[in-house]
Order: C-alpha cells, then sequence, then structure tokens
C-alpha cells in the first residue's frame, strides 16, 4: 500500500516538478525576461485586486446568509437554505454567458467581481451554515449573561468559533478565482490563467507559458500560507459534549422584510438570471437548436468521461486513504500533502505539464483519452481522497483483522470488508470528481483528443461563435446534471451537523 500510494503522490507532483524543470530550461536571463515585464505586472495587479474585493464580499454574503436562515426566524429559512447553495449547479462560465447576455456591456474588474461572488459564494457558505448549526449555544448565554448585547455576542463570540470555516470556505473561493478560465475571458478580463491559454493557444510560446504557470504557481503558494496564517493554531473543540440543544432563533421583528430582501436578490442574481437567460435564448432558437446528433453524443462523452475518471480517481486515493486512518506516520503525511498540493494547483497548470512531459517522453499518448483521464486524476484526487478517508475512519480495524484470521489476504480483507463499509462515502466521493469533470473546461480544451466534445466544450465552441442560442442546450443539461450533485452536498451539510 505504501509503494501504491508513493506511486500516486509521484504523479501528484507532476506539474510542481514540470514547473521547476521549464524554468531551469529556460534560463535565469529569459525567465527573468519573461516575469518581470509589464504584462505580468498587469496581471498581478489584476488578480490581486480580483482577490482582496470578491473574496471578503463572498465572506460578508455567506456569513449574512447563514446567520439568517440559521439562527433567525426568516420565513421559508428551509428553502433559503437551498437556494443559497444551488449555485454550484451552475458552472462559472455558464454564468458569465448569462450576464453578457442581459448586459453586454459587462466587462473588466466590476463584472469579474460581481459574478465571481454570485458563482463561487456557496463555497463558504456551506462550511458556515454547518458551523453554525453545531456551535454551543450556552456560549453565548454565557456572554449575553455577563452583559453584552447580540452584536458583541456575534463578533466576540460566534465570528471566532467560525474561522476554521471562513478560512476553508475563502481558500476554496481563491483557488477557484486563480484557476478560472471561461468566467473572466467571457467578460474580457485577464488573469494569469486566461493570459496562459491565450499564448499556449494563439502562438504556442512554451516559455513565456510555462513562466506565467509559474508565477501562478508561486500565487497558489502564498495564498496557502496566508489561509493557513489567518487560520491559526486556537482550539476550537470542547471537552464536553456542550448543551444539548439547538440555539434560540432570533426574532427578526420589523427587519423581517429588509433581511428577506437578501436572499431575494442574492437568488435572482445567482439562479434567476441564469435561467432566465437560458430560457430566452432556448425560446430564440426553437426546437432547431436541439441537435440531437451534436448533443447526444457530446452527452455520452462527458458521462464516458466522468465515469471513467471518476472510477480512476476512486481507486487511486485508497492506498493513500488506508494509510492516512490505519497507518499514519510522517512520512505518510508528507505522501498525503503531495496530493492535495496538486489539486490547488490550477487546471492549465497541469495540463501543460501533460503537454509538455508527453510530447517529450511519451509521444503515443499525446492527445488521448489517458492524458486527459491523467488531468482528470490529478485534479480532483483530493476530493476522491477526503471522502474516503472519512469512510475508512468509520471502518472498524478489528473487522479487518478478524477477515485474516479467517484466511483472508490482506488485500481481500480491505476490498471485502474495509471498502464495503467505506463504499457510501466512496460514492460520494467518485460523485464530486465525475461533477467537477463534467463542468471542467480549461484542461480539457488543451488536452483532449481532436474530435472529443464534452458538454463543456460544445457550450465553450458555440459561445465564442456569439451563438447563444445553440449553447444554451448544453448549458442547461450541464445544470440538471449538476443538480443532483448539489442536493446530494446540501442534504450531506445537514446530516453532519446532526439536523
Amino acid at each position: 500500500m505504501g509503494a501504491l500510494a508513493g506511486l500516486v503522490s509521484l504523479l501528484a507532483l507532476l506539474p510542481l516538478g514540470f514547473v521547476a524543470w521549464a524554468t531551469l530550461q529556460t534560463g535565469w536571463d529569459t525567465a527573468y525576461a519573461l516575469i518581470v515585464r509589464p504584462r505580468v505586472g498587469q496581471l498581478l495587479i489584476n488578480t490581486a485586486l480580483l482577490m482582496f474585493i470578491t473574496v471578503p464580499l463572498c465572506a460578508v454574503l455567506s456569513l449574512a446568509l447563514a446567520w439568517l436562515t440559521e439562527r433567525s426566524d426568516i420565513p421559508g429559512a428551509r428553502t433559503w437554505a437551498w437556494l443559497a447553495v444551488a449555485p454550484l449547479a451552475v458552472p462559472a462560465f455558464v454564468h458569465s454567458y448569462a450576464w453578457i447576455t442581459v448586459a453586454p456591456g459587462i466587462h473588466g474588474l466590476f463584472a469579474g467581481v460581481l459574478i465571481s461572488v454570485i458563482a463561487y459564494f456557496p463555497f463558504v457558505y456551506l462550511p458556515l451554515a454547518a458551523s453554525l448549526r453545531r456551535l454551543d449555544p450556552g456560549m453565548e448565554d454565557s456572554a449575553a449573561s455577563l452583559g453584552l448585547g447580540p452584536w458583541a455576542v456575534f463578533f466576540r463570540v460566534v465570528v471566532p468559533q467560525l474561522r476554521l470555516a471562513l478560512c476553508g470556505g475563502s481558500l476554496l473561493v481563491g483557488l477557484h478565482l486563480l484557476a478560472e478560465y471561461g468566467l473572466y475571458v467571457m467578460i474580457r478580463f485577464d488573469t494569469f490563467t486566461t493570459a496562459i491559454v491565450d499564448q499556449f493557444q494563439s502562438s504556442y510560446n512554451g516559455p513565456a507559458a510555462n513562466m506565467l504557470s509559474g508565477v501562478l504557481v508561486i500565487c497558489c503558494f502564498a495564498l496557502l500560507a496566508v489561509e493557513s496564517r489567518a487560520r491559526g493554531n486556537a482550539r476550537y473543540a470542547r471537552i464536553g459534549t456542550g448543551a444539548p440543544r439547538t440555539a434560540t432563533k432570533r426574532r427578526l421583528g420589523r427587519w423581517t422584510l429588509p433581511c428577506i430582501l437578501l436572499p431575494v436578490l442574492t437568488t435572482v442574481l445567482a439562479l434567476g438570471v441564469p435561467m432566465v437567460t437560458l430560457t430566452r435564448w432556448l425560446i430564440a432558437g426553437g426546437v432547431d437548436v436541439w441537435l440531437v446528433g451534436e448533443i447526444g453524443p457530446a452527452i455520452f462523452q462527458t458521462l464516458a468521461l466522468a465515469g471513467m475518471g471518476a472510477l480512476i480517481t476512486t481507486l487511486a486515493a485508497i492506498p493513500m486513504a488506508w494509510l492516512a486512518i490505519r497507518a499514519p506516520s510522517r512520512f505518510q503525511r508528507v505522501l498525503e500533502a503531495c496530493n492535495y498540493l496538486v489539486g490547488s494547483l490550477p487546471g492549465v497548470v497541469v495540463a501543460l505539464a501533460l503537454v509538455t512531459i508527453t510530447v517529450r517522453v511519451a509521444m503515443p499518448i499525446y492527445q488521448t483519452a489517458v492524458t486527459v483521464l491523467l488531468a482528470y486524476l490529478l485534479m480532483f484526487l483530493p476530493r476522491a481522497l477526503i471522502s474516503l478517508r472519512a469512510g475508512i475512519a468509520q471502518a472498524p480495524v478489528e473487522l479487518e483483522y478478524a477477515a485474516r484470521s479467517l484466511g483472508r489476504t490482506p488485500a481481500q480483507a480491505l476490498w471485502s470488508v474495509t471498502m464495503r463499509l467505506a463504499a457510501p462515502s466512496a460514492a460520494a466521493g467518485a460523485a464530486l470528481v465525475a461533477l467537477g469533470i463534467t463542468n471542467e473546461l480549461t484542461a480539457t480544451l488543451l488536452l483532449a483528443p481532436n474530435g472529443t466534445r464534452t458538454l463543456a466544450t460544445a457550450f465553450w465552441a458555440y459561445s465564442s461563435e456569439i451563438d447563444y442560442a445553440a449553447a444554451a442546450p448544453y448549458a442547461l443539461i450541464m445544470v440538471l446534471l449538476s443538480l443532483p450533485m448539489t442536493w446530494l452536498l446540501y442534504t450531506q451539510s445537514k446530516r453532519t451537523s446532526g439536523r
């Protein structure tokens, strides 16, 4: 198991190795000239402004929505909670597609911030809402009994306990901002990812694209470091079980109507605009845009890649997940960190690494399904690993010992006992991987074999030609395929918090 986990971890380090190798091959003088230039400075400014504005807005919006749906008596709280998660079913580039249809002149930083907030805030809302459900209301009651007012209790008692959720959700938003391509291309806002893809596709300028990839990797590491520092080392667990009751819902009173405007406005912007736009284009296109001869193969190829990618990625995660629970050690933690690290890298960096490696040392698999599936494995391995690790942790090791004492080999005991008990978590991880693959665009654009046409790439091809009516069916199908997974995330969040 250690050897298998080590092999997967080495594969996960390929993108980082590629960036380091590309820098050495380019040479210091050339690398310096490619990095220290006005274009890179502008990209840094754009990226920094996007991060510094979008991430705090996502945090504030999500915190307000989480408090309203979990701690107040706002009418329809459960419905608003589900609607706050539902925007995850709409791919980010579909949000851009909807907004440039409604407001063709929208572009630049303002458009980037607006669409990014409504597309990515659920990543912060989900952990915040789950954390609010688990908080012990006794601590808030004690603070109130000591004379603190409601606002003081919220900011001095509640918010500090939500630091992990805030930091974790904000990190996810930040990583998505660094990796996103389609959203920003449509609104003509330049980021490192859009510049890398443009360099690669327009002029196949390998050194320039590679150096931009290196800067993007450094941005990812800087973001991880900031999140780690903000998270701190404070203790968030109690020795006791806390009060076995839910927190008292705050009465909004005369503030009910103003407060209900926030989830209404958020829902209209995040769901209403995409759905109205899709309906408009579907009606305008009529039955002519439903090209069964094209849509059918696109659905089949998307589901085939998603199914194979989910299966391969889940199987590859088993050795590391098993070691993390059954044989934890410093070496195991290092190997596990390698798997998580690649998950923080944008898909364009992973794709460029695989393009360079396959062209130089593995030409037979260049632009084949093998390369695409390998990219999916590297990009989505953390999703499967986290789910599997939780499932294996709930399977008693004594059952493995009992199976081996009855004559089963260690591999047979693992497969017939532990993996059967961990099957629900494995299925959830596989579903998360499949969802990511279904909506993945950048790596698929760069690596897919000629003739491959997934729902995402077909949508992108039509929208790039300004044929929005023809693109609408593909966007709608992607949303419909993503909705069940979004519902699963919502229900799983409720289940893990005991509600």
